[in-house]
């Protein structure tokens, strides 16, 4: 299957990233190199892009889509969270732009070895967006406990039925391990009362995600990059964020707060004194969303949000 994937907030995203011809960009979730593509288009004869991704697909998709603007780009099989060490590897102290579009992308949900999908009966429970990893969803399935599952269904998933799901899963892996979508979708279907499940979207589909965004430590991964990518940005460079989910939005939007303003003084103080300076300032104050266009061809943009910081 050909690594195809619609970017998603295209335009709003080269607009935040105010493209310099000769600036360095920096696209931390390559994928299918949508966004990219598009930034490449921007750059003049001494620009630069540098496209980090830890999926061994999109590496060689990527690198075949860009081919047309290798002179001016760097393909570099990572994980964003790593961007300063790429970055001291490749000689670059600053960079004008950096751009993550967080979340699984159309590839890996239609493959279904890659195990993300809820929809294929027979798809593994792997769910690794880098397969080098030893850790898989049918791990976590398999060898959390009671409590740990519940917790991140209920976390991730955000599934108000997490500790019936988790008590359904841990009772059938008794008998045997579960090794299938197909049959962790029936035991999640089990857990969670028949009205719901007529009038709700896919029963499986929280679940999946928590196990996902769990798999992979996502939402680590970024709490633990947002400093690391603020600090490499030069004087008016900015970081424009996609999100798919509200835990992933609500750590950018209060990251982006915390480094606009970073002053720990008591309120009452009268000047500060912590020393905490501005690193810059947040440029939406509120998401930037689709548009209704872009809902209507694309409906897996629907729960996307766009933030952006601009370094001072």
């Amino acid at each position: 299957m050909a690594f195809e994937h619609k970017s998603v907030l295209l335009q709003e995203c080269i607009d935040g990233l105010k493209i310099k011809a000769d600036g360095i960009y920096v696209d931390g979730t390559l994928g299918g190199a949508g966004h990219s593509y598009e930034i490449c288009k921007n750059l003049g004869e001494n620009g630069r892009l540098i496209g980090i991704d830890q999926d061994a697909d999109a590496i060689v998709a990527a690198t075949e889509r860009l081919s047309v603007f290798s002179d001016k780009v760097t393909v570099v099989r990572s994980n964003y969270c790593r961007i300063r060490q790429v970055m001291n590897e490749l000689n670059i102290s600053g960079v004008d732009g950096i751009l993550l579009d967080l979340g699984v992308s159309s590839y890996q949900l239609d493959t279904a070895e890659r195990g993300f999908t809820y929809r294929e009966p027979d798809a593994p429970l792997d769910m690794r967006m880098d397969v080098r990893q030893e850790l898989t969803a049918r791990d976590i399935v398999n060898e959390y406990s009671e409590m740990e599952l519940y917790r991140i269904i209920r976390d991730y998933g955000e599934d108000k039925f997490a500790k019936n799901i988790a008590k359904h899963i841990v009772k059938a892996r008794q008998e045997h391990p579960i090794e299938t979508a197909g049959e962790l979708v029936e035991l999640i279907r089990n857990a969670i009362p028949a009205k719901v499940r007529a009038t709700g979207g896919h029963p499986a589909k929280r679940t999946f995600q928590a196990i996902r965004i769990e798999c992979n430590k996502e939402l680590e991964v970024l709490k633990e990059s947002l400093d690391d990518m603020i600090d490499l940005l030069n004087p008016g460079g900015r970081l424009c964020i996609i999100t798919f989910h509200s835990l992933e939005d609500r750590i950018v939007k209060v990251h982006f707060k915390q480094s606009e303003n970073p002053c720990i003084c008591p309120p009452d103080f009268p000047v500060c004194v912590c020393g905490k300076q501005p690193k810059g300032h947040n440029v939406t104050r509120k998401p930037v969303l689709p548009s209704d266009e872009e809902l209507e061809f694309n409906k897996r943009s629907q729960s996307a949000k766009l933030r952006i910081f601009e370094k001072a």
